[in-house]
């Protein structure tokens, strides 16, 4: 067990799950789309839905969205922040059936028109859970430095990226694969134990069947530089 499990993360309050947790979903979506967000369409549920202005669940998500980490002194004024620097969000309240009471939908678009959506949990403590990645089903926590490897099913793609991946030093802790339908788009969540080498990730890249790879570090300092 983590110290950070008994005594709660570092953070702006008031409340782990609504604020730390939060602004933790708010800058996973933004490490995923991998460059500045013009637009943000943020559904809440549960919760999430009930209280978020009242816990500032609202100014952490924008803060995570922004770049901002849960002791950045700046998260109370996020909302100001993001409408300074040109980000357009709305916040919604909707009912989702069977899902965590705090879980919010992010949908960000950034400035070339790329985007991404992600659903996920604040599960405690600070920690989250990315439940679903652009429509597919996943299962990471961002607390380990993941792969997210969206690709056709096709033979021996998976092998050859376990391989690489051997080759390079890394060892996989976690892998979940998604593939809704045979022989169309799929998606690899490889969990590791470590960082992995920028060659490696360009070889990962250059692969036939692979359509990206996204590098999701554990060190928020590194995201966005993969």
């Amino acid at each position: 067990m983590n110290v950070l499990d008994i005594i709660g993360p570092v953070m702006i309050g008031p409340s782990s799950s609504h604020t730390a947790g939060a602004c933790r979903i708010g800058y996973i979506s933004r490490s995923l789309l991998a460059q500045e967000p013009l637009e943000a369409l943020i559904d809440l549920t549960g919760s999430f839905a009930k209280t978020y202005r009242g816990h500032g669940t609202d100014r952490a998500i924008v803060a995570g969205i922004l770049g901002m980490q849960p002791d950045d002194p700046r998260l109370p004024n996020s909302l100001e922040i993001a409408r300074e620097q040109g980000l357009r969000y709305q916040f919604r309240t909707v009912a989702m059936p069977r899902v965590h009471p705090n879980t919010a939908v992010i949908r960000l678009t950034g400035q070339d028109g790329t985007s991404v959506e992600i659903e996920a949990a604040s599960i405690g403590g600070g920690n989250v859970l990315v439940t679903r990645l652009n429509g597919m089903e996943s299962a990471f926590a961002g607390q380990c430095d993941t792969l997210i490897i969206p690709h056709r099913d096709t033979p021996g793609v998976i092998a050859t990226v376990s391989q690489i991946l051997s080759f390079s030093g890394a060892n996989i802790g976690n892998f979940k694969l998604t593939r809704p339908a045979k022989g169309r788009l799929a998606m690899m969540t490889i969990e590791l134990d470590s960082a992995v080498p920028q060659e490696t990730i360009h070889a990962l890249r250059a692969l036939p069947n692979v359509e990206n790879v996204v590098y999701l570090h554990a060190n928020p300092e590194e995201n966005g530089h993969a």
